[in-house]
């Protein structure tokens, strides 16, 4: 069973008109055009402190920096970094596989040990499955839908849809969207492998918006789908044999590089940066536009997934 997205010329064309990063290994989206990593990228032990970031875990913190930065480049906050845009009707959409594993790992430690009585009040939130979507909102007040994505490899791009149809069906005006994973000895453990702190937020918006309030679009989410694997994912979104894009974001272990032209150039995020898991859609996203904006021919393909995994998705970009 599948699921896709295609252009309809009826449908509300959705657009990026705000990127911000909380990556080590970049400093700006235009870095993950690589090679990687660079000198310069976001310090977790400098910018994860401070009186708005005490009493949340690291995911949270990781996503609220990234935002910080997509809203002040979508130009929705003002000098005192108070939310312009319409609260009410901005939705929040977080892509997180194990975001805050540690801190439901702690709460279940100290029961071990102590009991219920040894929790703190201040710690309960942070169990919460939803509770980095929650912080975004109440930092900034957005009142709009508030969910969080959890689909494993294909959770990034599978958020970027989910927002996007909540623009699409009315239920929201703006969205934004946010891949976050934090570094920790509880997702090492989890992951086999040493993790990475990664974060990033998009700003999504509908094109017609974005342009009467002057905003700059960077790219546009044209095709989605999500499939049993990478070749039907690519067919269910209508990417013919062969078609040719500027750029393809993903692992060719996904075995469909034969339905995309040989000169294709690729980049594999993951191979440059180590494990991604839920950030890995969207930071495909910040790259597409960074190849856009960057004057590049051709469009852009983020595909995730393949025979390792039990799913895959592909999401089309456009200029």
């Amino acid at each position: 069973m599948s699921t896709a997205h295609t252009r309809n010329p009826n449908v509300r064309e959705v657009v990026v008109t705000g990127i911000g990063l909380a990556l080590p290994g970049a400093a700006t989206y235009g870095d993950l055009l690589g090679p990687l990593p660079v000198v310069g990228g976001f310090d977790p032990a400098t910018r994860l402190i401070g009186r708005k970031l005490r009493h949340k875990d690291r995911a949270s913190r990781l996503a609220l920096r990234a935002v910080e930065s997509a809203l002040l480049d979508a130009d929705l906050t003002d000098a005192d970094a108070t939310f312009t845009g319409a609260a009410d009707a901005t939705a929040v959409v977080v892509s997180t596989n194990l975001g805050n594993a540690d801190s439901v790992c702690e709460a279940v430690d100290t029961i071990a040990r102590e009991g219920v009585r040894g929790l703190s009040p201040l710690g309960l939130p942070q169990t919460s499955s939803n509770v980095i979507a929650g912080w975004v909102a109440i930092r900034y007040g957005l009142r709009g839908p508030n969910l969080t994505v959890c689909n494993g490899v294909t959770s990034g791009l599978d958020a970027l849809a989910s927002a996007r149809n909540l623009i699409v069906a009315g239920r929201a005006e703006a969205a934004v969207v946010v891949g976050v994973e934090p570094a920790g000895d509880v997702t090492t453990k989890m992951l086999g492998e040493q993790s990475t702190d990664a974060a990033v937020a998009v700003v999504l918006e509908p094109a017609d918006a974005a342009a009467s309030r002057g905003a700059r679009p960077r790219t546009t989410i044209a095709r989605y789908a999500r499939a049993r694997d990478l070749a039907a994912a690519l067919a269910a979104a209508g990417m013919a044999q062969g078609e040719s894009v500027g750029l393809w974001l993903g692992d060719e272990t996904g075995a469909a590089a034969g339905l995309l032209l040989a000169a294709t150039r690729r980049i594999d995020l993951e191979d440059q940066l180590g494990p991604l898991s839920g950030a890995l859609g969207v930071l495909q996203c910040a790259a597409a536009a960074a190849h856009l904006e960057s004057g590049l021919a051709g469009n852009v393909l983020a595909t995730a997934g393949g025979p390792r995994h039990d799913a895959a998705a592909a999401v089309l970009l456009t200029p």
